[in-house]
């Protein structure tokens, strides 16, 4: 049995509040909607008050179905365009993006998403066909004790020399990784698609740590002093009592995000419209920005004062959260994390 904190049980009791705030008609206990969800403390919060919330508000059961955008989408092409397992699912746009290719996504009904409408323009995705619920902004991460000449800009993790073999990097099988490289090719080429001139700029880093998922290590045992950070995480290490510090890049952040897609054949349609809208209403949005620190899509949700240091980009800071295109990187997805494999130390 799950043990919930003290923070997760006032959270709780706060998104029930929340749910009854929102407004939904109640539909037949009966239905039942499977949520795909991310594992760990995400799989732990969803249980404890995202999924009673819903529950609550809708009159519906929810069944989480724990994994990663990897895991989803296999089982979604297991089970084919006609008949998925899913009527919503929330993952990260690089996998939503080829899914969406592939027809298995319908264009959103605006008319029972009302929410939707007060979502940042940076959340609006794919012509109607997507809603970004979730935003964690990435800047440049660094340890305070260890830089004498804090970063500024990407530019600084090539020209500061204190940098020289102690950056870290996300390496191409995770979605930052991608972002690294259009990054590096907007930077120093014509745009994110001159990737010749971003694989020359990455070479030119020299030795790196590369990791598929966590760098908080590296930059806790000092093996690192600088890399790309999701502001949430620097918050944590922080909290922990590591001298750390993440500043918005003159060039512009990018983001670990989640977009909401839903199913055309999906088997409870009308019940995964009613919980997309609660993910995105200024309730839950708030209750995720307390709980993970990311940044709320809902132009409706103002940080309070006492979140802001864990929450710095809001408002008009959303604007300098560069996008990608992430149908170019699927087609080029081999050829690409062939040349990284090569290029990248």
């Amino acid at each position: 049995m799950t043990k919930l904190t003290r923070r997760q049980t006032l959270a709780g009791m706060g998104a029930l509040s929340a749910a009854g705030l929102i407004g939904m008609p109640a539909i037949a206990q009966e239905k039942t909607l499977i949520v795909p969800t991310l594992g760990g403390v995400w799989e732990q919060f969803w249980r404890s008050t995202i999924a009673p919330a819903f529950e609550k508000a809708s009159g519906a059961k929810v069944t989480l179905d724990v994994g990663n955008g990897r895991v989803f989408g296999a089982n979604l092409r297991a089970a084919g365009v006609d008949k998925p397992p899913y009527s919503i699912i929330m993952t990260n746009e690089v996998f939503a993006s080829g899914l969406r290719k592939e027809g298995f996504f319908e264009k959103l009904d605006l008319t029972k998403l009302p929410n939707y409408n007060d979502l940042y323009p940076l959340a609006k995705i794919a012509d109607g066909f997507g809603a970004t619920g979730a935003i964690s902004p990435i800047g440049i991460g660094y340890r305070t004790d260890l830089v004498k000449t804090p970063p500024k800009a990407w530019k600084d993790l090539w020209n500061n020399e204190e940098f020289k073999g102690k950056i870290g990097l996300y390496n191409f099988a995770n979605s930052a990784g991608k972002m690294e490289l259009l990054l590096a090719s907007k930077i120093f080429g014509k745009d994110q698609y001159d990737v010749d001139a971003g694989f020359d700029a990455l070479a030119k880093l020299g030795q790196v740590i590369q990791v598929d998922f966590n760098l908080s290590t590296a930059l806790s045992s000092g093996e690192i002093v600088v890399a790309p950070f999701d502001f949430g995480e620097i918050a944590r290490l922080r909290k922990q009592g590591l001298p750390v510090d993440c500043v918005v890049p003159e060039e512009g952040m990018f983001m670990f995000d989640q977009t909401v897609s839903i199913l055309a054949n999906g088997p409870e349609k009308e019940l995964a419209y009613q919980y997309a809208d609660f993910l995105l209403s200024p309730e839950t949005q708030m209750l995720m920005a307390k709980e993970f620190f990311v940044s709320p899509t809902n132009s409706k949700v103002i940080i309070p004062d006492d979140l802001k240091a864990d929450v710095p980009v809001s408002g008009e800071a959303m604007t300098k959260i560069l996008t990608w295109d992430w149908d170019f990187v699927n087609e080029k997805q081999a050829e690409l994390a062939e040349r990284w494999a090569k290029t990248i130390l």
